[in-house]
């Protein structure tokens, strides 16, 4: 096994998880097979119980891992299924020791950081890294190591420790160190400034770890002579030195490291010279391309609370962009804090409920995505109303499942006290309800999580078409609450139809309203397994739905699940050759403002994507 250690420095947020996954995308495309392992030097057990606010979106697992949003990005861009032991926490660590001790595996010794804790972490990643991800049998060819946080922070130094060990441990030819670090360019010089990365890497050093490939951040490409005095100053051979400047898209970010040969440095590290092929990413290419390429928008309105940062909807807003480019759309996300679409708001902050409603108002499609808690429910269930009854393409995702319903029988079925035992544990309309496997003590891995079966009730639904007319779909799932099973009868006579169900028939998975031109609510979360080649059947639908091309879809659910590299020029001028619904696409477009997000890379413009 080889191993790629992916490090950052001089400050937090440069992209370690997207450098990472990228590097894995191109060692996987000189024909390697490629595991990930994410390091979170935190002492929660878990990400499950981690505000969106403190660290973005909890990513689910198929195995029910409530893990860190970078597992996300490997598992797109890879294309894997990881496990929740491919991400290790402090909190995972200790507990295991102290497991060991309390069962007196250590033989009445001293347990202690080292040796205990390090050896721990190396021999988890020893057994994780062999566990296969990509559905092939046996280890793969390499693992990408990415150790969360800063160098130099407290709560890293046992993983620092332990991988400087583990360095020596695997030997040379079998252990790669990528540093990420920040070269910044102060606006009074106007220059590009090293002593940042200095500092880092001499840090590094000092604490038993030396980098073989600099990864730089800077707004521009780095300039010759900074590179040599990266060189001289870091130890790190002028050509091993990469630059992740900022680019249009995140998908070009492979592309960076492929021009500069990032991939002959790692394989020459590693010994790979002799198995490994020229790398091919074409079809990644044509997709980058494309996406730069696309200008006609479609907006979507995300209603929710946490839409002040927008990490908080990264695999939703992932989701959504495979979509649209899937469908040849430029995605414009609208952030509609859900609280401001309230009546309240409306007395309060006038201008700030005018504002949320105009930009639902102006939405082509309207996505409401999971969540926890009452605050802003209201507004949510405003959003559902406005586009059932506007005919408004609807997507509502776990939570957005529950308030569709309570809006329904609250509108359609006059049910005005309906409500969920979430928000009003005492309401005499009960149509969510807790599960009853359900803890009400523990928060931490107690929800139904994971991937869980859904059979469809009726093969005539838009549901089922966009998956392929498939007899059952195995979607991941986070949730403590769910439609109330002995109300269904009395909904469904009221026009609500619940197609999708699991093997018991008991739990709603998919609902849909027959005579609306795009109304579907799912209790799982789809967004968790869409990939940029092969965007998510539901997520497709609203986009389609959105820009009037779900008609077609439905027809051929295939035909828009990759782009076509013929629309795309050498030089990434989308080609105005092809015809939908009558229309000729790729004429010229006022450009769509773009409020997509992104904390890593930005365009020309200032805007991050």
């Amino acid at each position: 096994m080889k191993y790629v250690l992916v490090t950052g420095g001089v400050v937090s947020g440069l992209g370690k998880g997207v450098t990472a996954s990228s590097i894995g995308v191109v060692l996987k495309a000189c024909g390697l097979r490629v595991t990930s392992i994410k390091i979170d030097p935190y002492l929660n057990t878990d990400a499950g119980t981690m505000s969106p606010f403190e660290h973005g979106e909890v990513f689910v697992l198929d195995d029910g891992g409530e893990v860190d949003l970078d597992l996300g990005n490997y598992e797109r861009f890879l294309d894997i299924k990881l496990t929740r032991d491919n991400n290790i926490t402090t909190g995972k660590i200790y507990q295991s020791v102290i497991d060991k001790e309390r069962r007196g595996d250590y033989l009445g010794k001293t347990v202690q950081v080292v040796p205990h804790i390090t050896d721990a972490i190396q021999e988890w990643i020893e057994r994780v890294a062999a566990i296969p991800v990509d559905g092939k049998e046996g280890p793969a060819d390499v693992c990408v190591i990415e150790l969360g946080g800063t160098i130099g922070d407290i709560e890293s130094m046992p993983f620092i420790e332990a991988l400087g060990q583990f360095s020596y441990h695997v030997g040379p030819g079998n252990f790669c160190l990528v540093h990420v670090s920040l070269v910044p360019v102060l606006n009074v010089v106007g220059e590009q400034k090293t002593k940042p990365t200095q500092h880092s890497v001499r840090g590094l050093r000092g604490l038993g770890l030396t980098p073989n490939i600099l990864a730089c951040r800077s707004a521009k490409v780095l300039e010759e002579n900074i590179k040599e005095k990266l060189s001289q100053f870091c130890h790190v051979l002028a050509a091993n030195i990469i630059t992740l400047n900022d680019v249009t898209n995140i998908w070009h970010i492979p592309l960076l490291l492929m021009d500069q040969k990032a991939h002959e440095a790692i394989l020459k590290v590693l010994n790979l010279h002799g198995v490994a092929q020229q790398p091919k990413l074409e079809e990644w290419t044509d997709r980058a391309k494309l996406c730069d390429a696309l200008h006609d928008p479609v907006r979507i309105a995300m209603v929710g609370k946490y839409t002040g940062l927008s990490d908080s909807y990264l695999s939703v807003w992932k989701a959504l962009l495979h979509a649209t480019v899937a469908c040849h759309k430029k995605l414009v996300v609208e952030w509609v804090p859900s609280t401001d679409l309230e009546d309240n708001t409306a007395k309060e902050a006038p201008d700030a409920y005018k504002a949320a409603w105009n930009l639902l108002k102006g939405a082509d499609g309207i996505l409401v995505p999971g969540g926890f808690g009452d605050r802003g429910v209201q507004g949510k269930i405003l959003a559902a109303k406005y586009a059932r009854e506007n005919n408004v393409p609807y997507l509502g995702i776990c939570l957005g499942m529950q308030i569709a319903v309570i809006e329904f029988a609250r509108s359609v079925m006059n049910l005005w006290d309906a409500n969920s035992t979430e928000f009003d544990p005492d309401t005499r309309t009960p149509c969510v309800v807790f599960m009853p496997e359900g803890s009400k003590t523990h928060m931490g891995g107690t929800m139904r999580l994971g991937s869980r079966r859904t059979y469809f009730q009726v093969t005539d639904c838009k549901a089922a078409k966009l998956y392929g007319n498939v007899s059952h779909v195995d979607e991941r799932h986070r949730h403590r609450y769910e439609v109330n099973p002995d109300v269904v009868p009395e909904f469904e006579s009221a026009g609500l139809a619940f197609v999708g169900k699991d093997e018991t028939g008991k739990r709603m998975e998919i609902i849909e309203l027959p005579a609306h031109p795009y109304f579907v609510g799912v209790q799982f979360h789809p967004e968790f397994k869409s990939r940029p080649g092969q965007p998510s059947a539901l997520f497709l639908g609203l986009i389609a739905a959105s820009c009037g091309q779900l008609d077609a879809l439905l027809q051929n659910p295939s035909h828009l699940r990759k782009p076509i590299p013929e629309r795309i020029s050498s030089n990434g001028v989308f080609l105005p050759k092809v015809y939908q619904n009558g229309h000729k696409k790729g004429h010229a477009h006022k450009p769509a403002k773009s409020l997509v997000n992104g904390n890593y890379y930005s365009n020309a413009n200032g805007v991050h994507v």
